[in-house]
């Protein structure tokens, strides 16, 4: 019983870590909170609604979307699962 639960535990802590990281990894550009224009071109992404963002990060992946921030956004976003982008979006969609 204890192997289940430490088990649990450390799964929990392991996602809440790498959900930590991935949006740490936007605050470089964006702000701790998403209230930035990210190198003074990008609109301001804290509170945009999860939609909005899924659509915006599967674009920059894919090359269907952004203007001058394409190239920057397109190497960021390579990485990222459809399940890293949801999770992503659901965190700035709560950051209003």
């Amino acid at each position: 019983m204890k192997k289940i639960v430490l088990g649990t535990i450390f799964a929990a802590a392991t996602a809440a870590t790498l959900s930590a990281a991935s949006l740490a990894a936007c605050a470089g550009c964006h702000g701790a909170k998403m209230e930035k224009a990210a190198l003074g071109k990008s609109q301001i992404i804290a509170g945009w609604d999860e939609a909005k963002t899924i659509a915006a990060l599967k674009g920059y992946k894919d090359g269907s979307y952004g203007g001058a921030m394409k190239g920057v956004m397109k190497g960021q976003v390579a990485r990222l699962s459809d399940a890293d982008i949801a999770d992503l979006a659901k965190q700035i969609a709560a950051m209003k």
